[in-house]
């Protein structure tokens, strides 16, 4: 039998329990999908940062001090695969990511709050 050397699996939360965390503070729940798409619905106070542009984006910071772990970021999408990739992207530089599996389709299938539009309580670049 052969080895594989495949990184591991991006760690993975349902989007319940992202709710649950971005609602209690705990988390930063982050979009990456088009502004377009962020406009016909979205979860509340997620903040927008296309997936093209999170390479470049400085908004989340890695630990600081030995210790603190910074904070953690839920990546959102549509159905789970641009978030997987932030995810990735992010963890690699040093900022707690997890990836909000099935994306905002899966949010919206649990009946979870959305808002459509702009949003006063979310942010975009």
């Amino acid at each position: 039998m052969a080895l594989s050397h495949q990184p591991p699996a991006p760690a993975q939360i349902d989007p319940a329990e992202a709710h649950r965390l971005a609602a209690a503070g705990e988390a930063v729940l982050l979009d990456v999908r088009e502004p377009a798409e962020y406009v016909e619905v979205h979860a509340p106070d997620a903040v927008l940062v296309p997936l093209g542009r999170l390479g470049t984006y400085d908004g989340f910071d890695g630990p600081r001090e030995p210790g603190d772990e910074g904070p953690l970021v839920l990546a959102l999408c549509r159905s789970g695969n641009r978030s997987k990739v932030a995810t990735d992207l992010l963890n690699a530089r040093g900022v707690r990511t997890v990836n909000v599996v099935g994306g905002m389709r899966a949010w919206l299938e649990a009946g979870l709050p959305s808002h459509q539009g702009t949003c006063s309580h979310g942010a975009a670049i």
